[in-house]
């Protein structure tokens, strides 16, 4: 129970840790110009002690290297520290010839007094610390950085690659990006932190020169000391401040030279050193062999190799026993060891049809790989690949993200990710896009080249490859570089390969993006509702509808070309009708009423006004006699001649209005809008049908034609009225 009072302060003084580095950085400032008691300085020095013990040990237990990204930062600051420290020992040696016990301690029972063995001792410790270790530690740390930022784009444009291949999601394309960054600049401070430690070894050095020079001629003009008082005395001193702050400084030293030297694992140092080192039991055997060999050579001591090849061979013996039980030394992971995995041995007795699956290399996970389809992929030839390079300068895998995106922001619809992927059997310039294995589209492209589109109808003629446009088919040109200019001048619209490719593709996903909306991504927009729109959510589900109404009107607007950005108005449009209708298509047709006033306006020609074909009264009315309804579909049933004749009307129509750049529309009334889109889609997929009740109230309609009504269907008028 005590424990808990002191959690609290402790807890506080964690969450302003800003405030204890700042004023720890402001006392190590009056550590250089004020002096201090030798009680505190004691304190001070072990506290320097401490610091450095606990990031060797912290280090210890990093499992990946830029896990600990403030290490160069805490490195500079505890040098600074260690560095203040040293002036105040010096200022306490040469003032008093007394620093504290810490230093005295130093000065007399780890050098036992002897000022030589200490000056010995103390040039060791620099040497090591300077010329082995900070030294090597340095040149890992440049050599490191180095190659991690020379690695940056290739890592960079690879998760670009696994993005779009559908391998990992954006979340976790997001993360892999920001945890490269930090490696590469984890290993840039590095790179510049070991230069810390270089320069405070070296000032180390003139520090306890300047102090045993310094304290020599004190004691001997100002103290009166003899020479051999003073020399004994200020040596000692010097020595031991030297080694109580080079003690730290090697600490600090061999915990940076850990931290650049180790690999990124998901364990500690220890750990993994354990199961890199002790994974090989015939190694040790033959160690304690060897240890034995140099045991019983002439004049060696007997006792010390001979206990060492004793232990040697009794710890390969009990790892060699656990390997053979377990498959795996002392319980390490079995990804550290060359063995493999024989899972199969104990899942089933041997000879069973698991066991001899996993045994030929591949498992149930294997197979379900093997009849997985990507829901949507690119395939492109081999003359197409550098497109896809992004290290010869291609764009395309960050464009089709980019693709997706606007999909999303448009439509209102997550594409799944594109996979992208070559195909030898294609033409080496050919692509196409296959929607869950099955080709959709297709074109050829030209490398090197552009395309250049006769969009302005100029006649003039230019040098190159003849060909069509792959989504408009317009008349276009395969032009060099050199004939780019005069293309331009002349009204044509240039653009390079890849921008085929990608409108091709933008275009083939909206005409397919019902297809690409199943049930999951449909749950996953509820689900997404579900917290913004509790009340809607719970009322449509599951009383009134299923998911699968709910996907069916969302692809009957994408068929269509309307989108479903405004989904909680989709919705409630759903909960509104259901009680009338638990038909798909005449839910979509009611619910259409309402986004009328969001995607009508895309059609007009001017603000307010759409131009748009309408239908002879009497023909429409004939078409509603022959609208089939079933349960789950609409339809319209005609006969050859009519629908013979009003294909030529569209046919008319459609031409005239293309000619003129306008979007082809048709007006008719609501009882007959589906039935007669759904009838002439295939003919004329890029004719949109509107109805009337779909127009916002206050849009104008400017006709642009009227379809008539055949021979047969004129004289069947009165009848028809009389009828009604």
């Amino acid at each position: 129970m005590s424990a808990v009072p002191l959690a609290n302060p402790v807890s506080n003084l964690l969450k302003r840790a800003d405030l204890v580095f700042t004023g720890g950085l402001f006392l190590t400032v009056l550590l250089l110009i004020m002096p201090i008691p030798a009680v505190m300085l004691d304190a001070l020095l072990a506290l320097n002690i401490g610091l450095s013990l606990l990031v060797l040990l912290a280090i210890v237990y990093v499992k990946d290297p830029p896990e600990l990204s403030s290490f160069p930062t805490l490195l500079l600051a505890l040098t600074l520290f260690r560095l203040a420290l040293n002036i105040s020992t010096t200022r306490q040696v040469l003032v008093h010839g007394y620093a504290g016990q810490v230093i005295e301690a130093f000065g007399h029972f780890v050098i036992q007094g002897n000022y030589v063995v200490g000056a010995v001792v103390f040039l060791i410790l620099v040497v090591i610390n300077f010329v082995v270790i900070t030294k090597g530690a340095g040149r890992i740390a440049e050599v490191s950085a180095r190659f991690t930022l020379d690695a940056l784009p290739g890592k960079q444009m690879a998760i670009d690659a696994e993005l779009n291949a559908g391998i990992i999601d954006e979340v976790t394309a997001t993360s892999r990006r920001l945890k490269v960054q930090k490696e590469a600049d984890f290993y840039g401070a590095m790179d510049g932190a070991s230069k810390f430690v270089r320069g405070d070894a070296i000032a180390g050095i003139i520090i306890t020169l300047v102090n045993v020079i310094g304290g020599f001629a004190i004691g001997v003009l100002q103290m009166g000391m003899s020479l051999g008082e003073a020399l004994q005395k200020f040596t000692l001193l010097s020595i031991g401040d030297g080694l109580v702050s080079q003690i730290p400084a090697l600490i600090l030293s061999v915990g940076a030279g850990i931290l650049v030297t180790r690999a990124s694992d998901s364990m500690n140092v220890g750990a993994q050193v354990a199961g890199q080192l002790f994974r090989y039991p015939r190694a040790i055997k033959i160690t304690a062999g060897m240890l034995a060999v140099f045991g019983l050579m002439p004049g060696m001591p007997l006792l010390p190799f001979l206990g060492l090849a004793g232990a040697a061979a009794f710890l390969g013996r009990i790892l060699r026993e656990e390997e053979e039980r377990t498959g795996s030394p002392l319980g390490l992971d079995t990804s550290m060891t060359n063995k493999p995995v024989a899972a199969a041995g104990k899942a089933g007795k041997p000879g069973e049809p698991a066991a001899a699956d996993q045994k030929a290399g591949g498992g149930p996970e294997d197979v379900r790989k093997l009849i997985e389809v990507d829901v949507f992929a690119i395939e492109i030839g081999y003359g197409l690949l550098s497109l896809a390079d992004a290290k010869s300068g291609g764009e395309l895998l960050a464009r089709v993200t980019g693709v997706r995106k606007a999909l999303a922001r448009e439509k209102g619809i997550v594409v799944p990710p594109v996979s992208v992927r070559d195909n030898l059997e294609l033409e080496p310039n050919e692509y196409r896009f296959l929607l869950r294995g099955k080709p959709v589209a297709k074109g050829q492209l030209m490398p090197g080249r552009c395309l250049a589109m006769n969009v302005a109808g100029s006649k003039v003629r230019l040098k190159g490859v003849a060909t069509r446009e792959p989504v408009f088919h317009l008349d276009a040109t395969w032009i060099d570089e050199a004939e780019k200019k005069t293309a331009e001048i002349n009204g044509f619209t240039v653009v390079d390969p890849a921008s085929v490719l990608i409108t091709h593709l933008s275009e083939t996903l909206k005409s397919n993006a019902h297809h690409l909306l199943g049930r999951q991504e449909v749950q996953a927009i509820v689900d997404h509702l579900k917290q913004a729109q509790p009340a809607l959510i719970a009322e449509l589900l599951p009383d009134l509808v299923t998911l699968g109404i709910i996907q069916r009107v969302f692809q009957n607007l994408l068929r269509e070309n309307v989108a479903i950005l405004n989904q909680p108005l989709i919705l409630e449009g759903i909960a509104d009708f259901a009680s009338l209708s638990k038909n798909p298509d005449d839910l979509s047709e009611l619910v259409r009423r309402r986004l009328g006033l969001y995607f009508v306006p895309e059609y007009e020609c001017r603000p307010g006004v759409v131009r748009a074909v309408t239908l002879d009264p009497r023909l429409e009315q004939w078409l509603a006699t022959k609208v089939h309804r079933s349960p789950t579909e609409v339809g319209l049933s005609l006969d050859p001649a009519t629908g013979r004749h009003v294909m030529e009307q569209i046919t008319k129509h459609t031409a005239e209005m293309m000619q003129q750049g306008q979007p082809v529309v048709i007006i008719v009334s609501a009882e007959i809008r589906l039935p007669l889109k759904r009838f002439f889609e295939s003919s004329f997929p890029r004719v949109t049908v509107l109805s009337y009740q779909e127009l916002p109230s206050a849009t104008e309609i400017e006709n642009a034609g009227i379809i008539t009504a055949p021979p047969h269907v004129a004289r069947a008028e009165v009848p028809l009225k009389a009828a009604a």
